[in-house]
């Protein structure tokens, strides 16, 4: 596949200008890279102190709420974090695209590895702290979690990013639905207020956002939403991945000719 060659032909210069990616990111900061890691950081410790500590709730099975919270909250830092800044990166690298010849399949994934170190920064925080609090993980599923999280994130802004490109104003909408995701997914609400309501219980299941929210946090507390049910979550989530693929390449390919244009 194209994508894949292209990606693999230039994986050094690609690497090379995420890191540089992030470092710009802030670089107008006396602080530089450290916001990086310091504003989810703090963002995720407030939502730990209102929830445990004010109102004194608990995650699943009577566990601390820091230890239930903190695993799926890191995944979706990532995911928001990786799709925004992927679905933006051909227009915030429009210079690449116009002046020079540049495998231009390989821009969002540029965007990726500079969002990914923060990314890695809080899961490995999430991970910490809940063995500090005497519940270790199972690192296996901790490695495939981020195996399909990687593979969701590449498949989903594959699209994201030529409609960005293309459209705009796509890239407003696209927060509006990511804010609708996040509450649509079991972050920091738990999918047991929702026994009584089956049909929606199961929608909420099937999406991939809530797979891997959920499979992270299990790798934690027990329980296994990839092999639950034959597995059929599991094999939902990469049939979803994969037709998004699909779709994201077929227009992406089909209308990178025209980015310089729209530019």
């Amino acid at each position: 596949m194209e994508f894949i060659k292209s990606l693999w032909k230039n994986k050094k210069m690609v690497y090379k200008l995420g890191k540089s990616d992030f470092k710009n990111r802030f670089a107008s900061t006396s602080l530089g890279s450290i916001w990086g890691f310091l504003q989810p950081f703090v963002f995720m410790m407030m939502y730990v102190i209102v929830f445990q500590f004010i109102f004194g709730m608990e995650g699943d099975g009577g566990s601390p709420y820091v230890v239930w919270f903190l695993p799926g909250m890191a995944i979706w830092q990532c995911l928001n974090d990786s799709i925004m800044s992927s679905s933006m990166s051909i227009r915030n690298y429009s210079y690449l695209v116009k002046k020079v010849v540049f495998p231009v399949d390989v821009i969002p994934i540029i965007s990726l590895i500079g969002s990914s170190f923060v990314a890695i920064f809080l899961l490995l925080v999430s991970t910490v702290v809940c063995m500090i609090f005497g519940y270790t993980p199972n690192f296996l599923i901790i490695l495939y979690v981020i195996i399909a999280l990687y593979a969701f994130i590449i498949a989903f802004t594959r699209l994201t990013s030529a409609l960005t490109t293309l459209v705009p104003d796509f890239s407003n909408l696209l927060g509006i639905l990511m804010q609708l995701f996040f509450w649509a997914t079991p972050v920091v609400w738990s999918v047991a207020r929702l026994q009584n309501h089956q049909l929606i219980l199961k929608i909420i299941q099937c999406m991939p956002f809530s797979y891997l929210v959920t499979a992270f946090r299990q790798a934690f507390m027990g329980g296994n939403i990839i092999t639950a049910n034959h597995g059929i979550y599991t094999i939902i989530f990469w049939i979803i991945t994969i037709l998004m693929f699909i779709w994201g390449n077929h227009v992406f390919k089909k209308n990178k000719k025209d980015f310089a244009d729209v530019l």
